[in-house]
């Protein structure tokens, strides 16, 4: 499964590494926001590490408390998506555009007004799907099954940015 969306749940995704965040989470905010804008700009996508063999066209990530001090809100696009149409920007012989492949790769960053898991259940509900999830919280995993998620642990996400 290629998800076209991402929603990545930052502050479990910081929790899951024993790296001192606590001391500082608006800064472990920003360096996984680093991180994740180093893997969608990277030229060539990294191994099948997630069950996921391209880029998205989507990641939102997550920020609640007082992490979302590190990162503002908003959107950025890292790079543009490789294309494999031809110079005119179409692939199809009927002139249409064949979908995603030739959109830029967004990172939004989203600012969690109250809960955290209320707004990531939102984000994964809102998404155009299919829609990648990452956390290892097993409640909100539940609820992103439900709103029709697909739900892989923080441990996949580092993965990737490790490879990266």
């Amino acid at each position: 499964m290629a998800a076209r969306t991402w929603v990545i749940d930052a502050a479990n995704v910081v929790g899951a590494r024993p790296d001192g965040w606590w001391r500082d989470r608006p800064g472990a905010a920003a360096r996984l926001y680093a991180r994740v804008l180093r893997l969608l700009a990277a030229a060539e996508w990294p191994a099948d590490l997630a069950g996921q063999g391209e880029a998205p066209a989507r990641v939102v990530l997550i920020l609640e408390g007082a992490a979302r001090a590190g990162v503002e809100s908003g959107a950025v696009s890292p790079r543009t998506r490789p294309d494999d149409a031809g110079p005119d920007g179409r692939s199809s012989p009927d002139g249409e555009t064949d979908g995603p492949s030739a959109a830029e790769v967004t990172l939004a960053v989203v600012h969690a007004d109250g809960a955290g898991d209320d707004a990531i259940v939102a984000e994964a509900g809102d998404a155009e799907p299919p829609v990648l999830a990452f956390t290892s919280d097993r409640a909100l995993r539940e609820r992103l099954v439900e709103a029709g998620a697909h739900v892989r642990g923080a441990g996949a996400l580092w993965a990737l940015l490790d490879d990266t």
